[in-house]
């Protein structure tokens, strides 16, 4: 090999680890890689003195880089898997964080609240005037006066909920000469005279069962209707307009008259202000009237299907209790108590009568055609008999 062809790549060599030393300070190993790199590729063209050089400055490379504690070269990914072990565990504590943050957060917004519901349910009523009204809390220490008030106002309310809103729901009946019907029929609204439908066109709609103005024409002189659902106001107002637009329903009550007992809204007879022989409950579900068990009466509950006749049968079935005139309604509905269809046991025990009956109508037929046949006889014998 020549001088000539040694010469430049020496001095390449000799200008490569001159830059190498003055970036050591502050210079990174991709730094280094790039001057192997630009050294290498200038080498090209004297593959054995390239190869000296290429591996003079590797040498070096790796010595600079143990001196300085800088990552172990290509194809050892244990610095990597380092680096991603860190990453996680910073990205964990920084969640850990934020949750202690965020659960602090919501503890003084609780607190705040708290003190909050004390300080404006926990104060004094005032008149008028803007006076406060003393009660039976004044003489307390200031901050027990305020949670006594407190739990008082909540007691109240929930008692609210659960208890009817009055002990009379019903004003008295009516007197003479306004006319009073003897029965009083109690009407759930909901899966009785309506059924509830919903679709993604038009939403909520409730749909009217076959026979409710039927219903109501052969009851209204009989009983006086009620309407009692567990139904809000706001909701059953409406729908009980659009379903008698005749007024034959006398009065309406909705859910805040109800008792709520173990997960059910209950209504209770006793608080109508009517004779409760006389009262008669109609409701899909039996706990409606689990405080009076043998005055309700517990349909099936309407799926919504056009051709469904129960109203009409409910009509014949009240229309008689009523044309009987029975003394005491629970005594009639107790017979149905523990039947799963009232109606269909009413239709089958009448075509059970219908047919007695005129089997003994049958019967009689029989006997008077055959006394009147001996009569006959006996007539004819007897009128022999003188002559």
């Amino acid at each position: 090999m020549s001088a000539v062809s040694v010469y430049p790549m020496c001095v390449r060599a000799s200008r490569g680890l001159l830059r190498l030393r003055q970036g050591a300070r502050g210079s990174t190993a991709p730094a280094g890689l790039d001057v192997v790199r630009t050294l290498s590729s200038d080498t090209s063209s004297s593959s054995a003195t390239g190869g000296l050089a290429q591996a003079i400055l590797q040498e070096r490379l790796q010595q600079q880089q143990k001196s300085q504690g800088q990552l172990p070269p290509e194809g050892d990914d244990s610095g990597d898997k380092k680096n991603e072990q860190g990453e996680d565990k910073k990205q964990k504590e920084n969640t850990a964080y934020a949750k202690k943050v965020v659960l602090r957060l919501a503890g003084i917004m609780g607190l705040g609240s708290t003190v909050g519901i004390v300080y404006i349910f926990g104060s004094n009523s005032v008149d008028e005037q803007g006076n406060k009204i003393p009660d039976e809390f004044d003489n307390d220490v200031p901050v027990i006066q305020q949670l006594r008030r407190t739990f008082k106002y909540f007691k109240d309310y929930r008692q609210m909920i659960i208890e009817p809103t009055s002990p009379k729901l019903l004003p008295d009946p009516l007197r003479e000469p306004y006319y009073q019907p003897p029965y009083t029929l109690v009407l759930e609204l909901t899966d009785v005279l309506l059924h509830p439908e919903w679709s993604l066109a038009t939403g909520w709609r409730f749909k009217k069962r076959p026979g409710i103005d039927y219903l109501f024409q052969q009851l209204a002189p009989l009983y006086e209707i009620v309407i009692f659902t567990s139904e809000t106001g706001m909701t059953a107002y409406p729908l009980i307009d659009s379903i008698d637009p005749q007024g034959f329903v006398m009065y309406r009550l909705f859910r805040d008259a109800t008792h709520y007992m173990e997960g059910h809204h209950v209504k209770d007879v006793s608080c109508l202000n009517r004779d409760s022989s006389k009262v008669i409950v109609v409701d899909c579900k039996r706990e409606a009237f689990g405080l009076q068990p043998f005055n309700g009466l517990a349909l099936r509950k309407w799926d919504g299907n056009s051709e469904d006749r129960a109203l009409y049968d409910l009509a014949a079935f009240l229309k008689t209790i009523a044309i009987s005139g029975v003394e005491d309604v629970r005594s009639v509905l107790e017979n149905y108590a523990h039947e799963e269809d009232p109606i269909e046991a009413f239709k089958r025990r009448q075509a059970q009568l219908a047919e007695e009956e005129e089997q003994r109508l049958s019967e009689l037929a029989q006997q008077k055609k055959q006394g009147f046949s001996l009569g006959t006889i006996a007539g004819r014998f007897w009128s022999r008999k003188q002559q």
